[in-house]
């Protein structure tokens, strides 16, 4: 049944929902902590699936015993950064299945919905990301680590941006929340926006269901656009 308030505003999330980049995010976290701190293997003990960078680096920190400084936390990320950079040009990866054509089919409604980030990477970090596959100059604007540690507080802010760029305040029912986690969907429950879960990262489709999403799918080739 196709939603009696059109959707206004699709927050996409990036690793495993957008994109996949072969790992190489992880692999940048492991490299900045052997190449920062002397720490190796600290990433193997962690789960990154729908977690912010600083709430990464923040228990990677605590399981080595380093202390959570805004130095460290500085430290980390600009290696981060430059690790990601090298990666990411090596790793090999790409658009999701059926990203390019549902972006490209809710462009073409005649009301097409504004289209933003709702990430936990930090705001460079997606940046490099996406950039690697063309997909960057697709998102106007994001809500990013950067902005708050914890991921309903992002989505709160990706709504208020998002809000802010149509002129008016959105109800919850006219904002799409897509992602690959439960911690996704948790997310977008937290601003009482609909959510298409996919299952295009390492959760499957009965596994998301589990949490209640409006929609899960194996991937956006498999979504109806007649019932956004």
């Amino acid at each position: 049944m196709a939603n009696s308030h059109p959707i206004r505003l699709v927050l996409f999330d990036v690793d495993g929902t957008l994109i996949h980049t072969g790992g190489a995010g992880v692999a940048a976290f492991a490299k900045s902590l052997a190449s920062e701190f002397g720490v190796h293997n600290g990433t193997e003990l962690i789960k990154f699936g729908g977690r912010t960078d600083y709430s990464l680096v923040r228990e990677l920190f605590s399981l080595a015993q380093i202390e959570p400084s805004a130095k460290n936390f500085e430290r980390f990320f600009a290696a981060y950064l430059v690790w990601l950079e090298k990666l990411i040009a090596e790793c090999r990866g790409g658009a999701c299945p059926g990203v390019p054509e549902f972006c490209r089919a809710l462009a073409a409604r005649a009301e097409p919905p504004l289209f933003g980030l709702l990430t936990g990477n930090i705001r460079r970090g997606a940046q490099i990301k996406l950039q690697r596959f063309q997909m960057w100059e697709q998102f106007p604007f994001g809500a990013f680590a950067d902005d708050h540690e914890d991921r309903n507080q992002i989505a709160a802010i990706a709504l208020q941006r998002g809000s802010e760029r149509l002129g008016r305040p959105l109800r919850g029912e006219e904002v799409l929340v897509i992602g690959d986690t439960p911690l996704d969907i948790r997310c977008a429950r937290a601003i009482g926006a609909k959510m298409l879960a996919v299952a295009t990262g390492r959760f499957t489709v009965p596994e998301l269901a589990e949490h209640k999403p409006d929609w899960a799918v194996e991937d956006l080739s498999k979504v109806s656009l007649a019932d956004l």
